[in-house]
């Protein structure tokens, strides 16, 4: 039976919050399909405020892909802010979707994304006000299948009494799987209720259920054994890999937000993985392998996205997007493209060693000049080497100076702080550097106001890297560090160096707290479930996150079963230790990152096996699939003159 819209009651409480207009929906290229004619229903949640959900990428093609199935409807949710989750309680409104404004509680799936671990209290907060219990121990046939996804879903254990499931990798063809499964079961008659349709899913190999692993401990606290409880599961379950992505050309149509949003652009995925091996990367390492986009797949992916959109700024988006095989000519040909209109290009992702000032010149062709942006991670070369980041400070001189030279008078540099083996020293060279790029932009352009941002970030380490085995720095080291950092750029022998060096940074408590959610076990959800209900909202926004909150939950529920907050961050792991994600297979050998982790202890590189023989990391044979570049030596069409109001419209081309 249909499912009525709360609109009604959740309109006269807009009025009464901030930015109201985030709730509405209604957005350019949104998708409201009827309810009745749909076998399977998705729920597509993004953890966090609309402004920032909203552009997110995961979310966005998974909404697209499944509204294109004739009998599957997807409708979007996103965090909602403290205060109107107050007036929803006291008035009975449940977490609604944005689309048809559905409760949450009416659909056959909950699709949870989740980029950082911080947005884990988020969730908590929509299955309560939805009506769906916290654990899912309690929930029945009539509740939704709570479905994690995202980066941090490769270690779901901390939150693995909250969901039903999890997906490792590729969401594309994982969730047209999944809803034939449901959509089967359902036409059945929906046989051996919940547990069977979570049986059901668990045998695909690719889809985990907490429920059905047991986890024992240690004396200790270590962990002892992770098992199947089940005889129909898989000890192990592997990540989805979409490997041709020519073929999953999304967003087709990407949502145009109503209020403001982080990102006021359109973004096309121009690879996906990364080889470089930088070796706090998690993003990186689970990505793997690398697969390019075609030159032909982008052009008609900008075309049809802006026609759609109307948006001014296309991003070039992937980890490292200078390193795609044919950037230079995809730079070129977009540029001559859309030449004459006000569509702007950007690599918000760039390397120093893969950039060029004729790439530079080519995104900045329509006359459009922002900063530069460039992360060289570790201020020292010794560091670099740890971390495998393989930019010399050399190469970072020769770009910049280039760059200033060629007009542009700002560049942002992104580092970290709290790396493994890393001293004071090793940070303080930031500044050092940062004033070599001022002297060398001075020279290179013959002016005083050039300008460099430092922005700098407390390392995390994660889940299926080689630093999933350190020991995280604590809070007050990082602290320490950074002050010291600040006195050097100020320092007074390079006053006027100083003062053109801008200095951005995060306290490292926040990075802790993300460390034990990052690498936590089962045991850890307690303590998540304890700060949400002591009110813990938007842990990823500094206006809200307490860190003692975090601090006295964790000592709290910890302590009285022999693991404290220190025992999960600061603590440095040995070889033969069971990780709570060692059942969930990345395509990562465990070995080889282990290896890995010892070469970065004796501060030695690895090059990127895309140019280079193969490092056996295990990816490409495990699963099943190897290396897609370039170069194609193919060209961009030329496109053919549009309608009036297109932002592709050129009079100049047109003769109009």
């Amino acid at each position: 039976m249909s499912v009525e819209s709360v609109f009604p009651r959740l309109e006269p409480l807009l009025p009464r919050v901030s930015k109201p207009v985030q709730y509405v929906g209604g957005e350019l290229n949104a998708t409201v399909k009827d309810w009745d004619s749909a076998a399977v229903r998705w729920a597509l949640m993004y953890p966090d405020a609309y402004e920032v959900g909203l552009p997110n990428q995961g979310v966005m093609i998974l909404y697209e892909v499944l509204n294109e199935m004739p009998d599957v409807l997807a409708e979007r949710t996103y965090a909602v802010w403290p205060d109107l989750e107050k007036l929803m309680r006291e008035h009975g409104v449940p977490q609604f979707t944005v689309d048809g404004h559905r409760p949450l509680g009416a659909f056959d799936v909950l699709g949870v994304s989740f980029s950082t671990e911080l947005g884990y209290t988020n969730m908590l907060t929509a299955l309560d006000l939805a009506g769906i219990p916290l654990h899912a121990a309690d929930r029945t046939v009539e509740h939704p299948v709570v479905l994690a996804g995202g980066h941090a879903a490769f270690n779901p254990e901390p939150i693995a009494d909250f969901i039903d499931a999890a997906v490792l990798g590729d969401g594309e063809e994982a969730v047209g799987e999944i809803t034939d499964i449901i959509r089967q079961w359902k036409a059945q008659g929906r046989p051996g209720g919940r547990d069977e349709l979570l049986t059901r899913l668990a045998e695909t190999g690719t889809v985990y259920i907490p429920r059905f692993y047991d986890v024992s401990y240690r004396e200790d606290g270590h962990i002892d054994a992770v098992t199947p409880n089940r005889d129909r599961v898989p000890a192990t379950v592997a990540k989805r890999t979409t490997m041709d992505l020519d073929a999953w050309p999304y967003p087709k149509q990407p949502l145009v937000p109503l209020a403001e949003s982080v990102h006021e652009r359109m973004s096309v995925e121009i690879f996906r993985g990364c080889t470089r091996g930088c070796r706090f990367c998690q993003a990186g390492m689970i990505t793997r392998p690398v697969r390019e986009r075609s030159i032909e797949g982008i052009g008609a992916m900008i075309q049809t996205g802006l026609e759609a959109s109307g948006f001014e700024e296309v991003g070039l988006l992937s980890l490292s997007s200078a390193d795609h095989s044919e950037i230079g000519e995809i730079t070129k040909q977009l540029a001559d493209r859309y030449e004459g209109t006000n569509t702007g290009l950007s690599l918000p992702s760039t390397r120093v060693d893969a950039f060029n000032i004729d790439l530079a010149n080519e995104l900045s062709r329509n006359g459009r000049r922002s900063g530069l942006t460039f992360a060289p991670e570790g201020g020292s070369e010794r560091i670099r080497r740890v971390i495998n980041k393989m930019v010399s400070e050399e190469d970072l001189i020769k770009t910049v100076s280039a760059a200033y030279a060629n007009g542009w008078r700002q560049v942002k540099l992104y580092f970290m702080c709290g790396l493994p083996t890393e001293t004071d020293e090793d940070v303080l060279q930031i500044a050092e550097m940062a004033k070599n790029v001022i002297r060398a932009g001075r020279e290179a352009s013959g002016r005083r106001d050039i300008r460099c941002t430092i922005s700098i970030g407390g390392f995390v380490p994660k889940p299926h890297t080689p630093f999933q085995w350190a020991a995280q720095c604590d809070p007050d080291t990082v602290d320490s560090r950074l002050r010291k950092l600040r006195e050097a750029v100020n320092s007074d022998r390079d006053r006027s160096l100083g003062r053109n060096i801008g200095m951005r940074y995060h306290d490292g408590k926040p990075s802790l707290i993300e460390g034990l959610l990052s690498r936590g076990d089962r045991r850890v959800g307690r303590v998540i479930e304890r700060v949400w209900r002591d009110g813990g909202r938007f842990d990823g926004w500094s206006e809200h996150f307490s860190y003692d909150r975090w601090v006295s939950a964790a000592a709290a529920e910890l302590e009285p079963l022999r693991v404290s907050l220190d025992w999960y961050t600061t603590r440095e792991r040995d070889e033969a230790e069971i990780l709570p994600w060692d059942h969930l297979d990345s395509g990562l050998d465990k070995e080889w990152l282990w290896d890995d982790w010892q070469d970065a202890l004796d501060a030695r590189e690895q090059d990127d096996c895309r140019w280079t023989p193969c490092f056996d990391c295990g990816v490409c044979p495990a699963m099943g699939t190897d290396i897609e570049i370039g170069p194609t030596g193919r060209k961009l069409l030329p496109i053919s003159p549009v309608g009036v109001g297109s932002p592709t419209r050129n009079p100049a081309l047109t003769g109009q």
